[in-house]
């Protein structure tokens, strides 16, 4: 084969293999969504939520995690951190909150990153990209689970377990899900049924949540923390409605949806709004 044969390969080759991840820039927003087929981290210019004192229902989950981020800011120990439990119930929303609080207080102290959960296999290579930057950054995968025969999971263990380069400084990893050991129950009795050292065959597995320092679990609330989130949030968009309508109505439109989640509660406030007339802009 001549030489230029192989030149002409090598080149093809070459445009077909993605760009090499370059260092992102920090310093340009507060947020950041990991996209790793380009190995590039997009700004955010807006992040999606709402202030921490909106957020009812949570109060020690709330404290729990604003002191945990708090001194990850300022350079102190921290712990890696998993939000467990029922839908709507502001895990998500908290995480995003804290961040916002903690910016709030120390101006561009902490960058927040999204993983998607389908991306969970390269947070070795977005960790590679953060490790040694100045800032400091809080890496966070939302509705994080496993199904069966899903191996991604080793790439989380390895993460939390520190491997042989450990954990970069300036990174912590938040994760949010529906179940508290991130598998289904089905799978895990599988597991157990089918194996010669039973025990030993969902270790690995079931072992994985207890990985994450802090556990905060989250649970539906009754109708008195139902109202005070739908209070809180008529108080700071200043919704002309007495009190007694607001609830009243709160009521009926959670009878309507079977629950009374926080994710309930911002749909009835978006829907009540709606029909005042009033725009959330924010509070």
């Amino acid at each position: 084969m001549d030489e230029s044969l192989l030149r002409r390969i090598a080149e093809a080759l070459e445009r077909l293999s993605p760009p090499p991840a370059t260092r992102p820039e920090l310093g340009g927003a507060d947020a950041f969504v990991w996209h790793p087929e380009s190995g590039q981290m997009r700004a955010v210019a807006r992040v999606a939520g709402v202030a921490l004192e909106l957020l009812q229902g949570i109060e020690l989950q709330k404290t729990i995690l604003l002191e945990n981020t708090t001194r990850f800011a300022q350079g102190l120990p921290a712990n890696n951190a998993m939000l467990w439990g029922a839908r709507g119930m502001g895990k998500s929303s908290l995480v995003k909150a804290v961040h916002g609080a903690v910016n709030q207080a120390a101006p561009g102290a902490l960058a927040l990153v999204e993983i998607h959960r389908e991306d969970i296999r390269t947070l070795p290579a977005l960790l590679n990209l953060l490790r040694g930057q100045a800032r400091r950054c809080v890496i966070l995968c939302d509705d994080l689970s496993f199904e069966k025969e899903d191996a991604d999971y080793k790439a989380l263990k390895s993460v939390l377990d520190g491997g042989i380069e450990g954990r970069p400084e300036n990174v912590l990893f938040y994760a949010t899900s529906n179940r508290r050991h991130l598998m289904p129950r089905d799978m895990i009795e599988n597991e157990r049924s089918t194996a010669i050292n039973p025990a030993e065959a969902v270790e690995e597995k079931v072992s994985l949540s207890d990985r994450f320092g802090l556990w905060l679990g989250f649970h539906n609330g009754g109708q008195d923390v139902f109202f005070a989130m739908i209070d809180g949030y008529a108080a700071a968009y200043q919704l002309p409605i007495s009190h007694e309508a607001l609830h009243a109505a709160a009521v009926e439109w959670s009878m309507t949806r079977g629950g009374r989640s926080g994710r309930v509660a911002w749909q009835f406030i978006q829907d009540i709004a709606g029909r005042l007339g009033v725009r959330l802009t924010g509070p």
